[in-house]
């Protein structure tokens, strides 16, 4: 049940902030460089890291989540231990994702 909470709930904040944080980024491109290193900068600020950060678990937590949906519309996962596995699956993944993404977005690429 928590998983399909989370799944509308990150749904909605996707479409949400996500799409505010995009608007914001294609506003900045079209609006020269001035515009742009004002939106970079909110970027790399502390704020903007955990809204992106945010942003990231809520793509990969709605992604896998949307698979399971898939899976279960087929007609398979609807034992109890293979529906419960298939949940936490979906929350550890999305962490872990998440995780692995940003260590290599602040380390690697920094």
């Amino acid at each position: 049940m928590l998983i399909s909470i989370l799944h509308r709930v990150t749904g909605v904040g996707l479409s949400i902030a996500g799409l505010a944080v995009l608007t914001w980024w294609l506003m900045a491109l079209a609006g020269g460089t001035e515009a742009y290193a004002t939106f970079a900068k909110a970027a790399v600020h502390p704020l903007g890291i955990i809204v992106l950060v945010g942003l990231t678990w809520a793509f990969f937590q709605h992604l896998f989540s949307g698979i399971r949906h898939l899976v279960m519309d087929t007609g398979a996962g609807f034992e109890l231990d293979t529906n419960k596995r298939f949940a936490i699956l979906t929350l550890v993944g999305s962490v872990l994702l998440t995780a692995l993404l940003w260590v290599y977005i602040l380390e690697y690429r920094a």
